[in-house]
């Protein structure tokens, strides 16, 4: 069933400001944009790569009011296997690119979580260890807004409180503090609430159609997103790579709307 997604944000620079935005859903094999339509009120804009080449980011220098319209339609064609059941690879067995996706980020101190990780979910490994750590976290954590752009997985962890940014983060620590590449996902889903760009974690691990070889799963720690219906926006380490607005000067945000809707085929 294709995903209709509309969008609005806009935000306002009182001097010449450099920016990157991150928005759009990502054309991948495993979604297919059916539709698209931009709309930025700025002459000139530069598109390049985004993170693991997933996705574009927009790139501008702006001044005054900046206003953002996206509608897309998205068939996702995602093959989703029960996690619980997938096997761990070892460190010297995954692929150079994920590496990057066991070491600590700016809001991802997985060392700091290894002892945690180790007494808490110790006997189990790969998928079911992965599982274990999202159930620890829908039983322990409060979906609230108490968090800031400086809050990091320790400070969630602490709290047991945040939103899906928070979770991801806590999700992605612990599953690094497990040996388990992990990465966060910039997405779109239509059972998010509130209506919302949203953020969910992928882990690494063993692909049962490929001996010795693996694949990014999607993981909801919220519940709220299904990954069959999940569209992805962009990929990083944390929310710092995928954030939709990043602003290299004073920005003021104006207001933000989302929508995401199952659309009949």
């Amino acid at each position: 069933m294709p995903i209709a997604i509309s969008s609005r944000f806009d935000f306002t620079c009182d001097q010449p400001t450099d920016l990157i935005l991150q928005f759009e859903a990502a054309a991948i094999p495993e979604q297919t944009i059916l539709s698209t339509n931009t709309r930025i009120n700025c002459p000139d804009i530069a598109r390049v790569a985004a993170h693991d080449g997933i996705g574009e980011r927009v790139l501008f220098e702006a001044q005054g009011k900046i206003e953002v319209e996206y509608e897309a339609l998205v068939e996702v064609n995602r093959i989703v296997p029960e996690i619980a059941g997938l096997a761990q690879l070892s460190p010297h067995d995954l692929p150079g690119e994920t590496l990057d996706y066991l070491l600590d980020s700016r809001y991802c101190q997985a060392d700091r979580l290894q002892p945690f990780a180790e007494d808490e979910f110790g006997g189990t490994s790969g998928g079911a260890r992965v599982q274990a750590i999202h159930d620890w976290i829908a039983q322990h954590f409060t979906y609230e807004q108490v968090s800031t752009a400086s809050t990091t997985a320790l400070d969630s962890f602490i709290e047991r409180r945040g939103i899906c940014r928070d979770y991801a983060h806590v999700l992605i620590a612990l599953a690094r503090a497990s040996t388990i590449p992990a990465r966060y996902v910039s997405c779109f889903a239509p059972r998010v609430d509130p209506p919302d760009f949203h953020a969910l974690t992928e882990v690494f691990l063993a692909d049962d159609s490929t001996p010795g070889g693996g694949a990014w799963y999607i993981v909801d720690a919220t519940g709220m997103a299904d990954p069959r219906e999940t569209v992805k926006i962009g990929v990083g380490r944390d929310a710092a790579d995928v954030s939709f607005l990043t602003s290299f000067g004073p920005s003021d945000f104006g207001d933000k709307t989302v929508f995401v809707t199952r659309r009949d085929a």
